[in-house]
């Protein structure tokens, strides 16, 4: 099944989230004894609020969770989301000082529904980081969308979209750019 994760892989991860420095979140208002998240999929109206990481260990069940929830609405299947972008967006809500849920336009994209979007619209990249579980396409309820893009480049995550016309960002943990507006 796609959306089970290896304990080899939850370990690999624990390592690499110890190895974070603390810098990484301090002066952002995270706890370094949770990390929480919340998601409202715009396409399911499914939602997610829970967290993910407690006392420097990814919570495998709330993986599988957001997993599901972030998942290719078009086709249903199920993708690892990438812990660095959880991590990202979860910076992005303790720079912004929000609580409300991500209302999540896209996440996962498998590459049947990528091939399809981008014979669509010139806007869709071919090889996107969302059919690697490494970007995702949000809003944030409260927040001016030029303040969640504002965000997104101050963190230097990766890369920020900009689509005030479809009234969303798009974050990714690839190469730090920016493109849109």
């Amino acid at each position: 099944m796609k959306h089970m994760i290896s304990r080899r892989k939850f370990l690999k991860l624990g390592m690499l989230a110890a190895a974070l420095p603390g810098a990484a979140f301090a002066g952002q208002g995270l706890s370094e004894s949770e990390r929480r998240l919340g998601f409202l999929n715009l396409h399911t109206g499914e939602k997610a609020d829970l967290p993910y990481w407690i006392q420097g260990d990814y919570v495998p069940e709330s993986l599988v969770e957001i997993n599901r929830v972030l998942r290719d609405h078009r086709t249903g299947e199920v993708a690892v989301i990438d812990t660095q972008l959880l991590d990202l967006l979860h910076r992005v809500n303790g720079a912004l000082g929000a609580s409300r849920p991500f209302q999540v336009i896209s996440g996962y994209r498998s590459p049947a529904t990528n091939r399809m979007l981008a014979g669509n619209s010139s806007g869709v990249a071919k090889r996107s980081l969302h059919m690697e579980g490494k970007a995702i396409d949000i809003r944030l309820p409260g927040v001016p969308l030029a303040d969640l893009r504002r965000t997104g480049l101050m963190l230097k995550g990766g890369g920020v979209g900009y689509y005030p016309g479809s009234d969303f960002v798009h974050l990714d943990v690839g190469r730090v750019r920016t493109w849109g507006g």
